[in-house]
């Protein structure tokens, strides 16, 4: 295989605010990238319900929704790529299910059927592998943030979750810190927006003690790595702490505080941390960590904010074409580096 692809990324995160789209060109043995161009396409209010209720499907539903959401995965590339003809596509799919610690995850978006639609050999299901090997299948990224990123101290991403990778004595080490945006939108959008723009609702509000004390008891952040969050342990822990007789500016004042203050908790070298990921918006938010954290944060331009995750999955197709381990040990948990994914041929 020619060491230079050029391979389509797809990502859609927990936060449903769309699919983001990456074409790269990926060389030197998975070392150089560049980003040949980039988009996000919103999800129909349809296809937000849809996925957001698909946890409750059938077996024969769930099965449906796997070949349907394929089928729009593929019709979004193609809507992407016109002329464009990358040598592979990569998907990461929509997380129905992630419980690793019995043994199973679930990413929607027939691979198959992106194949058909694109004519396209596609790369999907990256995680199954590594958690049928013992580990999180999570996260996946800190492989990329290694190869293409090695230079930061840290790399944090802010998405539906914060998640955090590092070198500690040679080897990476990579976690979730905390939930973020799959927080803070559900509370935004009881004042009716769907997510709190720059962080303004918040800035607006009030720390309260009593959250703020309840929120940082959570056992999770006592737990050691390897370890990684899902929808399910929020919707368990934290949305019951979320009284609706206070107001949401405050809740979401008090979460932002918390997640910053934990973040800041993990960044504890100086150097720098590149931050990605829709919260490095949040400018509240961003305000808390710079005053919580020893450490330079460093927001880079929009295109790596944005589609940095989609950008790595690519890379995860390009070592997994190459038949090179894509999933990492020492961040997962699992018995041994893996590498992960399922090739569709059109």
């Amino acid at each position: 295989m020619q060491d230079h692809l050029t391979i389509l990324g797809l990502m859609s995160g927990t936060s449903l605010d769309g699919l983001d789209l990456a074409l790269c060109r990926i060389t030197a043995s998975g070392t150089k990238y560049k980003i040949l161009k980039a988009a996000t396409i919103p999800y129909s209010a349809a296809w937000k319900q849809r996925l957001k209720d698909a946890e409750k499907s059938s077996g024969e539903e769930l099965a449906a929704h796997d070949k349907e959401y394929g089928q729009l995965l593929g019709e979004m590339c193609v809507q992407f790529l016109g002329s464009d003809k990358p040598d592979y596509i990569a998907s990461h799919g929509h997380t129905i299910f992630h419980d690793p610690s019995n043994g199973y995850t679930f990413q929607a978006g027939s691979g198959s059927e992106i194949a058909r639609i694109t004519g396209i050999t596609t790369v999907n299901d990256f995680r199954t592998t590594d958690v049928s090997l013992g580990g999180q299948g999570a996260p996946l990224v800190p492989i990329g943030d290694k190869l293409l990123f090695g230079n930061y101290t840290y790399c944090l991403n802010l998405g539906g979750f914060i998640n955090i990778s590092f070198e500690e004595n040679g080897v990476r080490k990579a976690f979730d810190i905390a939930p973020m945006n799959y927080v803070l939108n559900r509370i935004a959008q009881r004042r009716g927006q769907e997510f709190d723009q720059g962080g303004k609702l918040a800035a607006k509000g009030k720390y309260n003690t009593a959250l703020g004390a309840k929120l940082d008891r959570l056992a999770y952040y006592s737990q050691l790595p390897p370890k990684s969050l899902g929808r399910e342990w929020v919707e368990k822990n934290v949305f019951p702490l979320l009284d609706d007789r206070m107001s949401p500016e405050d809740q979401l004042h008090t979460f932002a505080v918390h997640a910053a203050k934990q973040t800041a908790g993990i960044c504890t070298q100086e150097g720098k941390v590149l931050v990605t990921g829709g919260g490095a918006y949040n400018k509240f938010f961003i305000g808390e960590l710079k005053m919580h954290s020893r450490a330079k944060i460093v927001i880079p331009d929009d295109e790596t904010v944005q589609f940095k995750e989609a950008l790595i999955f690519a890379l995860l197709g390009y070592l997994r074409l190459h038949e090179q381990n894509n999933a990492l040990a020492s961040v997962t948990g699992a018995s041994r580096d893996s590498c992960g994914g399922t090739i569709h041929l059109p």
